[in-house]
Protein backbone atom coordinates (compact mmCIF):
# COMPACT_ATOMS: atom_id res chain seq x y z
CA UNK A 1 0.00 0.00 0.00
CA UNK A 2 1.39 3.40 -0.96
CA UNK A 3 1.28 6.36 1.43
CA UNK A 4 -1.22 8.13 -0.82
CA UNK A 5 -3.53 5.10 -0.93
CA UNK A 6 -3.31 4.79 2.84
CA UNK A 7 -4.10 8.47 3.25
CA UNK A 8 -7.19 8.08 1.08
CA UNK A 9 -8.31 4.96 2.95
CA UNK A 10 -8.04 6.69 6.32
CA UNK A 11 -9.91 9.74 5.06
CA UNK A 12 -12.62 7.58 3.49
CA UNK A 13 -13.09 5.60 6.69
CA UNK A 14 -13.65 8.75 8.75
CA UNK A 15 -15.99 10.14 6.10
CA UNK A 16 -18.11 6.96 6.03
CA UNK A 17 -18.31 6.88 9.81
CA UNK A 18 -19.58 10.47 9.81
CA UNK A 19 -22.25 9.76 7.19
CA UNK A 20 -23.50 6.73 9.12
CA UNK A 21 -23.89 8.72 12.33
CA UNK A 22 -26.71 10.99 11.25
CA UNK A 23 -27.31 12.03 14.83
CA UNK A 24 -23.89 13.77 14.76
CA UNK A 25 -24.96 15.86 11.79
CA UNK A 26 -28.26 16.83 13.42
CA UNK A 27 -26.78 17.57 16.85
CA UNK A 28 -23.92 19.60 15.35
CA UNK A 29 -26.47 21.90 13.72
CA UNK A 30 -28.94 22.14 16.61
CA UNK A 31 -26.43 23.82 18.92
CA UNK A 32 -25.44 26.70 16.60
CA UNK A 33 -29.06 27.25 15.59
CA UNK A 34 -30.05 27.50 19.25
CA UNK A 35 -27.34 30.11 19.82
CA UNK A 36 -28.48 32.09 16.79
CA UNK A 37 -32.24 31.81 17.31
CA UNK A 38 -32.55 31.91 21.12
CA UNK A 39 -29.42 33.73 22.30
CA UNK A 40 -29.07 35.98 19.26
CA UNK A 41 -32.79 36.61 18.93
CA UNK A 42 -33.19 37.32 22.62
CA UNK A 43 -30.40 39.90 22.73
CA UNK A 44 -30.82 41.46 19.29
CA UNK A 45 -33.33 44.02 20.55
CA UNK A 46 -31.36 45.05 23.61
CA UNK A 47 -27.69 45.09 22.49
CA UNK A 48 -26.21 48.18 20.85
CA UNK A 49 -23.35 47.21 18.54
CA UNK A 50 -20.77 50.01 18.61
CA UNK A 51 -18.74 50.53 15.46
CA UNK A 52 -21.04 48.28 13.40
CA UNK A 53 -23.22 49.51 10.51
CA UNK A 54 -26.84 50.01 11.54
CA UNK A 55 -28.15 47.49 9.00
CA UNK A 56 -26.46 44.59 10.81
CA UNK A 57 -28.47 43.07 13.64
CA UNK A 58 -27.02 41.01 16.46
CA UNK A 59 -27.95 37.66 14.93
CA UNK A 60 -26.10 38.49 11.72
CA UNK A 61 -23.19 39.88 13.71
CA UNK A 62 -22.61 36.68 15.71
CA UNK A 63 -23.20 34.37 12.72
CA UNK A 64 -19.46 34.24 11.78
CA UNK A 65 -18.62 33.57 15.42
CA UNK A 66 -21.15 30.75 15.61
CA UNK A 67 -19.61 29.23 12.49
CA UNK A 68 -16.26 29.19 14.29
CA UNK A 69 -17.96 27.73 17.36
CA UNK A 70 -19.28 24.88 15.20
CA UNK A 71 -15.75 24.18 14.02
CA UNK A 72 -14.35 24.40 17.55
CA UNK A 73 -16.77 22.04 19.25
CA UNK A 74 -16.96 19.55 16.39
CA UNK A 75 -13.30 19.39 15.38
CA UNK A 76 -11.73 19.50 18.84
CA UNK A 77 -13.86 16.62 20.08
CA UNK A 78 -12.89 14.65 16.97
CA UNK A 79 -9.75 13.79 18.92
CA UNK A 80 -11.90 11.63 21.18
CA UNK A 81 -12.11 9.09 18.34
CA UNK A 82 -8.36 8.49 18.71
CA UNK A 83 -8.94 7.23 22.25
CA UNK A 84 -11.79 5.03 21.01
CA UNK A 85 -9.61 3.67 18.20
CA UNK A 86 -6.95 2.80 20.79
CA UNK A 87 -9.48 0.91 22.88
CA UNK A 88 -10.75 -1.20 19.98
CA UNK A 89 -7.19 -1.67 18.67
CA UNK A 90 -8.03 -0.05 15.33
CA UNK A 91 -4.82 1.98 15.37
CA UNK A 92 -2.76 -1.15 15.99
CA UNK A 93 -4.32 -2.69 12.90
CA UNK A 94 -3.49 0.44 10.90
CA UNK A 95 0.10 0.36 12.10
CA UNK A 96 0.48 -3.15 10.68
CA UNK A 97 0.17 -1.57 7.23
CA UNK A 98 3.31 -0.01 5.75
CA UNK A 99 2.23 3.51 6.64
CA UNK A 100 4.11 6.16 8.57
CA UNK A 101 2.47 7.77 11.58
CA UNK A 102 2.61 11.09 9.76
CA UNK A 103 0.36 9.65 7.05
CA UNK A 104 -2.03 8.29 9.70
CA UNK A 105 -2.18 11.69 11.35
CA UNK A 106 -2.86 13.52 8.08
CA UNK A 107 -5.54 11.00 7.15
CA UNK A 108 -7.27 11.68 10.45
CA UNK A 109 -6.93 15.44 9.96
CA UNK A 110 -8.47 15.26 6.49
CA UNK A 111 -11.30 13.06 7.76
CA UNK A 112 -12.12 15.31 10.69
CA UNK A 113 -11.84 18.46 8.55
CA UNK A 114 -14.19 17.02 5.93
CA UNK A 115 -16.79 16.29 8.60
CA UNK A 116 -16.58 19.85 9.88
CA UNK A 117 -16.64 21.28 6.37
CA UNK A 118 -19.97 19.58 5.66
CA UNK A 119 -21.45 21.01 8.85
CA UNK A 120 -20.30 24.53 8.00
CA UNK A 121 -21.68 24.31 4.45
CA UNK A 122 -25.08 23.30 5.82
CA UNK A 123 -24.94 26.16 8.34
CA UNK A 124 -24.08 28.63 5.56
CA UNK A 125 -27.08 27.46 3.55
CA UNK A 126 -29.36 27.86 6.57
CA UNK A 127 -27.86 31.29 7.24
CA UNK A 128 -28.78 32.43 3.74
CA UNK A 129 -32.44 31.62 4.30
CA UNK A 130 -32.85 32.32 8.02
CA UNK A 131 -30.40 35.07 9.00
CA UNK A 132 -30.09 37.26 5.91
CA UNK A 133 -26.53 36.17 5.11
CA UNK A 134 -25.58 36.95 1.52
CA UNK A 135 -22.30 35.82 -0.03
CA UNK A 136 -20.67 36.85 -3.26
CA UNK A 137 -18.35 34.46 -5.09
CA UNK A 138 -15.34 36.25 -3.59
CA UNK A 139 -16.67 36.18 -0.03
CA UNK A 140 -17.67 32.53 -0.41
CA UNK A 141 -14.18 31.52 -1.55
CA UNK A 142 -12.47 33.44 1.27
CA UNK A 143 -14.98 32.04 3.77
CA UNK A 144 -14.21 28.48 2.71
CA UNK A 145 -10.45 29.14 2.90
CA UNK A 146 -10.75 30.56 6.42
CA UNK A 147 -12.95 27.67 7.53
CA UNK A 148 -10.54 25.13 6.02
CA UNK A 149 -7.56 26.66 7.85
CA UNK A 150 -9.45 26.72 11.15
CA UNK A 151 -10.66 23.14 10.65
CA UNK A 152 -7.14 21.87 10.03
CA UNK A 153 -5.82 23.72 13.07
CA UNK A 154 -8.52 22.67 15.55
CA UNK A 155 -8.72 19.08 14.28
CA UNK A 156 -4.94 18.83 14.70
CA UNK A 157 -5.27 20.24 18.22
CA UNK A 158 -7.97 17.71 19.09
CA UNK A 159 -5.94 14.81 17.68
CA UNK A 160 -2.88 16.00 19.61
CA UNK A 161 -4.82 15.94 22.88
CA UNK A 162 -6.31 12.56 21.97
CA UNK A 163 -2.86 11.15 21.22
CA UNK A 164 -1.65 12.18 24.68
CA UNK A 165 -4.71 11.00 26.62
CA UNK A 166 -5.69 7.45 27.50
CA UNK A 167 -9.25 7.95 28.76
CA UNK A 168 -12.33 9.84 27.54
CA UNK A 169 -12.64 11.46 30.98
CA UNK A 170 -9.15 12.91 30.78
CA UNK A 171 -9.79 14.10 27.24
CA UNK A 172 -13.01 15.83 28.27
CA UNK A 173 -11.32 17.56 31.20
CA UNK A 174 -8.47 18.92 29.10
CA UNK A 175 -10.66 20.04 26.20
CA UNK A 176 -12.98 21.92 28.57
CA UNK A 177 -10.04 24.06 29.64
CA UNK A 178 -9.15 24.64 25.99
CA UNK A 179 -12.39 25.07 24.11
CA UNK A 180 -14.20 27.64 26.27
CA UNK A 181 -11.36 30.20 26.42
CA UNK A 182 -10.84 29.82 22.67
CA UNK A 183 -14.52 30.50 22.06
CA UNK A 184 -15.37 33.19 24.61
CA UNK A 185 -12.14 35.12 24.00
CA UNK A 186 -12.51 35.10 20.21
CA UNK A 187 -14.91 38.04 19.91
CA UNK A 188 -17.53 35.65 18.55
CA UNK A 189 -20.26 37.20 20.69
CA UNK A 190 -19.13 40.83 20.99
CA UNK A 191 -17.26 43.54 19.06
CA UNK A 192 -13.60 43.71 20.00
CA UNK A 193 -13.35 47.45 19.53
CA UNK A 194 -13.43 49.50 22.74
CA UNK A 195 -12.69 46.46 24.90
CA UNK A 196 -10.79 46.95 28.17
CA UNK A 197 -7.07 46.75 27.45
CA UNK A 198 -6.54 43.60 29.55
CA UNK A 199 -9.33 41.78 27.72
CA UNK A 200 -8.13 42.95 24.30
CA UNK A 201 -4.73 41.37 25.01
CA UNK A 202 -6.33 37.94 25.52
CA UNK A 203 -8.51 38.34 22.44
CA UNK A 204 -5.58 39.40 20.26
CA UNK A 205 -3.41 36.40 21.19
CA UNK A 206 -6.23 33.94 20.53
CA UNK A 207 -5.81 32.57 16.97
CA UNK A 208 -9.54 31.84 16.72
CA UNK A 209 -10.16 35.59 17.00
CA UNK A 210 -8.57 36.02 13.59
CA UNK A 211 -10.87 33.42 12.04
CA UNK A 212 -13.92 35.21 13.47
CA UNK A 213 -12.58 38.56 12.28
CA UNK A 214 -11.82 37.24 8.78
CA UNK A 215 -15.31 35.76 8.41
CA UNK A 216 -16.89 38.94 9.71
CA UNK A 217 -14.85 40.96 7.23
CA UNK A 218 -15.85 38.98 4.14
CA UNK A 219 -19.44 38.24 5.16
CA UNK A 220 -20.48 41.51 6.82
CA UNK A 221 -17.75 43.95 5.82
CA UNK A 222 -16.84 44.53 9.48
CA UNK A 223 -13.32 43.76 10.64
CA UNK A 224 -10.70 44.84 13.14
CA UNK A 225 -7.34 43.25 12.35
CA UNK A 226 -7.32 43.32 8.54
CA UNK A 227 -7.95 40.35 6.26
CA UNK A 228 -4.29 39.90 5.29
CA UNK A 229 -3.24 39.66 8.94
CA UNK A 230 -6.13 37.31 9.70
CA UNK A 231 -5.11 34.90 6.94
CA UNK A 232 -1.42 35.08 7.87
CA UNK A 233 -2.15 34.18 11.50
CA UNK A 234 -4.43 31.31 10.47
CA UNK A 235 -1.83 29.87 8.09
CA UNK A 236 0.85 29.98 10.80
CA UNK A 237 -1.58 28.48 13.34
CA UNK A 238 -2.42 25.61 10.96
CA UNK A 239 1.26 24.87 10.22
CA UNK A 240 2.20 24.94 13.90
CA UNK A 241 -0.65 22.63 14.90
CA UNK A 242 0.14 20.21 12.06
CA UNK A 243 3.74 20.04 13.24
CA UNK A 244 2.79 19.54 16.90
CA UNK A 245 0.18 16.94 15.99
CA UNK A 246 2.61 15.00 13.82
CA UNK A 247 5.16 14.89 16.63
CA UNK A 248 2.47 13.82 19.13
CA UNK A 249 1.44 10.94 16.86
CA UNK A 250 5.04 9.80 16.51
CA UNK A 251 5.32 9.57 20.30
CA UNK A 252 1.84 8.14 20.90
CA UNK A 253 1.69 5.06 23.10
CA UNK A 254 -0.93 2.32 22.98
Amino acid sequence: MSELSGLYALWYREFKVFLRERSRIVSSLVQPLMWLVIFGGGLSSSILLTGVPSGINYQSFIFPGIMCMTVLFGSLFFGLYIIMDKRVDFLKEVLVAPLGRTTIFFGKVLGGSTDGFIQVIILLILGTFLFNIHLTLYSLVITLIVVALLLISITSLGLTIGALMSSPEGFGLITSFVIFPLFFLSGALFPIKNLPSWLYVFVSINPVSYAVDALRTVILGVGSFGLAKDLAVLVVFALVMLFIGTEAFKRMKF
